[in-house]
């Protein structure tokens, strides 16, 4: 058999192995936006209203991993294309969550997280909404986020954030809390009010574990 022979089925499996990395990143994608979509707001409702608060708990949601993971070392963007880092807020503890415009769940509690932020004002918390809306749509991130001060508008626009976490989010939104050491103390997967006395217990917790 010739050398020129022997080298095609190597190019052969290199190819179809990297067009398999492709589908499976793309596939990824799909699935995070189809998760995002599958619950939209309901007509007329609210994330602060009775109903909603009484349907998304986040005190049964709220999960805990059997290992405290550290925030991820990754990088993103402010409202100024300024780069930020998660580690960049380790002293405090951080409410991180990932949403879109394109995200009905994500739309619909981003209200209770800005009441969250402004119920700690003065306090070492941090509510850092990231979103991951694309390049195209970051004016309308922005927008949509300025209605909600005080949360301030971080982007990643490579959408890689859900994938980087340990263990990966599972759709969107997601928040996650970590601690002032940087380890995370729990999460919330899909949409949650976080202006309820149960969502500020496990913030509470987060900043003096000892008392509880």
């Amino acid at each position: 058999m010739s050398d020129q022979s022997a080298t095609k089925p190597r190019g052969g499996i290199l190819t179809w192995a990297l067009w398999g990395a492709a589908a499976i990143g793309v596939a990824a994608v799909v699935y995070i936006t189809l998760q995002a979509s599958s619950n939209p707001p309901k007509p007329g409702g609210s994330a602060g209203s009775e109903n909603a608060a009484g349907a998304q708990s986040v005190g049964k949601k709220l999960t805990h991993l059997t290992d405290a993971s550290p925030a991820p070392d990754y990088g993103f963007v402010d409202a100024d294309g300024q780069p930020v880092n998660l580690t960049d807020f380790k002293g405090k503890v951080v409410v991180m969550n990932i949403w879109a415009t394109w995200c009905g769940p994500c739309v619909e509690e981003m209200p209770t997280l800005a009441k969250l932020q402004a119920a700690y004002s003065g306090k070492p918390v941090e509510v850092v909404a990231i979103s991951i809306d694309s390049e195209g749509d970051t004016a309308k991130a922005k927008q949509f986020l300025a209605k909600h001060g005080p949360l301030k508008f971080y982007q990643d626009k490579a959408m890689k954030l859900p994938f980087v976490l340990k263990p990966a989010a599972d759709g969107t939104p997601i928040t996650i809390i970590y601690g002032k050491d940087g380890l995370e103390k729990g999460r919330v997967s899909g949409g949650a009010d976080w202006s309820k006395p149960d969502a500020h217990a496990a913030i509470d917790k987060a900043l003096d574990p000892v008392r509880f």
